[in-house]
């Protein structure tokens, strides 16, 4: 028997045909030449549909999580070619999942006699490549590449018969974080400091929300030490010399653009101090990425007032600004991170919730209070 509709596959699929007409529109108009075919509406429909059903089966116990990208098999190199493509079913997905479940293969997918079925694995991806990724039991995420060998940026969010379309015009935003512009595919060039510092709190934000048990990262000014009047003294982990690791793999970068070895490193060290949020309290990291120290106790600034309300955001099509209590984003840590944004209106907090939430507090000058960015849905 044919498995029920997804509602949810047919109201989203225009949305995300429409985005991807746009963004190739656009790079072809640029003189791109390298992109991946534009998916058409009843192909985005067929395959959201197929991962969602195969999103709450069971292998041995196991949701599947998969990566669906439509693409043909000339547009990869190397691809792992079946002998017999498969149907394109929520039951051969499933049973396909443990072999591909690590992260970077990808199940290409592409019509063949009038359906689409599953030709077999890739690793490598075209620039603007639709790509659906199942992430949990009726989670899925719908992206594309920037570039061929760059980073995926997220188009759509389905959790169950929940759509949020993410919404890119916040990137235009002049107070928008520099972090959240990467997060949706607009990175500022920092001449002074090279692309990777947007890059590295992005990565940061992943492997805080890997971790699952919720942290909190300040990152302030470097030259500046006014930020130690909102901590309660003496700090418990306070780190002497700084932790400069992070640091020292950008250099690494820099001075060896060519090398690889430089992008271990600097996983390796963005793990290390993303492990330190763990911690109860406070991660300090400076702007130029050396650790001073973590497991600090916020405390409000002497003369300064309560933080009472804070402007919440988040990019996604058809939501508003609205103006909160800070004790209404979340417990401790979150209202913690809006007086420390408040007192020290030249940094920036990061604070990860257990429940996956991620929320990237700022000052605001226009709103003339601190401003709230909720980021989880482009993190997935």
């Amino acid at each position: 028997m044919p498995e029920p509709a997804y509602p949810a596959a047919r109201a989203v699929a225009a949305s995300i045909e429409a985005h991807f007409v746009r963004h190739r529109t656009a790079a072809t108009a640029a003189g791109r030449v390298d992109l991946a075919p534009a998916p058409d509406a009843a192909s985005i429909e067929t395959i959201v549909d197929a991962a969602f059903w195969a999103s709450l089966r069971r292998e041995e116990g196991i949701t599947p999580k998969i990566s669906l990208a439509f693409t043909p098999p000339s547009a990869s190199q190397l691809p792992l070619l079946f002998s017999q493509s498969l149907p394109l079913y929520a039951a051969a997905l499933a049973k396909l999942a443990p072999a591909v479940e690590r992260p970077g293969i990808h199940l290409g997918v592409w019509p063949e006699n009038g359906s689409l079925r599953v030709w077999g694995t890739t690793r490598t991806l075209p620039a603007l490549c639709f790509v659906l990724e199942v992430v949990a039991s009726g989670l899925l995420v719908v992206k594309h590449r920037g570039d061929a060998f760059g980073k995926f940026v997220n188009v759509a969010v389905l959790e169950g018969d929940q759509i949020k379309m993410i919404d890119e015009s916040d990137a235009v935003e002049p107070e928008c974080p520099n972090m959240v512009q990467s997060l949706l595919g607009f990175d500022r060039v920092n001449t002074s400091r090279g692309d990777g510092h947007v890059n590295v709190l992005v990565q940061m934000a992943a492997s805080m929300r890997a971790h699952g048990r919720g942290g909190a990262l300040l990152v302030v000014p470097s030259a500046s030490t006014t930020w130690v009047e909102s901590i309660v003294n003496p700090i418990l982990y306070e780190v002497t010399p700084p932790f400069t690791a992070i640091a020292d793999a950008l250099h690494e970068r820099d001075t060896d653009p060519g090398s690889h070895e430089w992008q271990d490193d600097l996983r390796r060290a963005v793990d290390a101090v993303a492990g330190l949020t763990a911690v109860d309290g406070a991660t300090v990291l400076r702007e130029n990425y050396e650790l001073v120290a973590f497991g600090a106790k916020i405390t409000r600034r002497v003369q300064h007032a309560l933080v009472e309300r804070v402007a919440l955001t988040e990019p996604i099509i058809g939501s508003q600004m609205t103006v909160v209590s800070p004790t209404q984003l979340g417990g401790t840590r979150h209202l913690s991170a809006a007086q420390f944004v408040h007192d020290q209106r030249d940094a920036v907090a990061l604070v990860a919730s257990q429940d996956g939430r991620f929320t990237i507090f700022k000052w605001s000058i226009r709103e003339d209070m601190v401003h709230a960015h909720r980021v989880e849905a482009l993190l997935l």
